[in-house]
């Protein structure tokens, strides 16, 4: 198992400010568009799962899913979303990590990533069970959170995979870690 260099641990934790800041102009595109698109408004949720499956597409580590999450959360919570908002952040992360730990911490692509950010899907739906968020009718949690494994796809998935292959291709994530042709090819798995 790979081990976490100090460089690593601060780029995780950059990575987790960049997207907590982020996450608070998303939260106001999301209240903006309550009032229009109560339902289909979930579809574009997935941006709170995506800082930790992004984070590890881009080092690869074991352990960063989890720490950009919490990171990205505790931002949250200190501009004053609360607590709760970490808790959140921590299991999110936990999802994340656990899923990626299942496959070794060896696979890299849109499907392993898009898991990733529907078990954080799952970990947030969890807590909005335990916080009574959750507390509908079975069609509306289907509904619901259906939109929101979507969503949690296409952002920790899609979206995450292409901006990190954006990156490669630049040479910018050399930093990082070397990027040799094997590491393209087991992205393409």
């Amino acid at each position: 198992m790979k081990k976490l260099k100090f460089t690593d641990l601060l780029i995780t934790v950059m990575l987790g400010v960049v997207f907590g800041i982020l996450m608070k102009f998303w939260d106001d595109l999301y209240t903006v568009i309550k009032p229009m698109l109560p339902v289909a408004r979930q579809l574009i949720y997935g941006m709170w799962f995506m800082v930790g499956p992004f984070a590890f597409l881009l080092i690869r580590k074991p352990g960063v899913a989890l720490l950009a999450s919490v990171a990205a959360a505790g931002l949250s919570a200190f501009i004053g979303h609360g607590i709760e908002v970490l808790i959140y952040g921590f299991f999110q992360g936990l999802g994340a990590e656990l899923l990626f730990a299942t496959f070794r911490y060896k696979r890299f692509g849109i499907i392993v990533a898009g898991l990733a950010g529907v078990m954080s899907c799952a970990a947030s739906y969890f807590l909005d069970w335990v916080y009574g968020y959750a507390n509908l009718e079975a069609w509306a949690i289907f509904v619901k959170y259906g939109l929101r494994v979507i969503s949690a796809f296409l952002f920790t998935g899609v979206f995450a995979y292409f901006i990190v292959r954006a990156l490669e291709a630049t040479g910018v994530t050399n930093l990082i870690r070397p990027v040799a042709k094997e590491e393209y090819t087991a992205l393409d798995k």
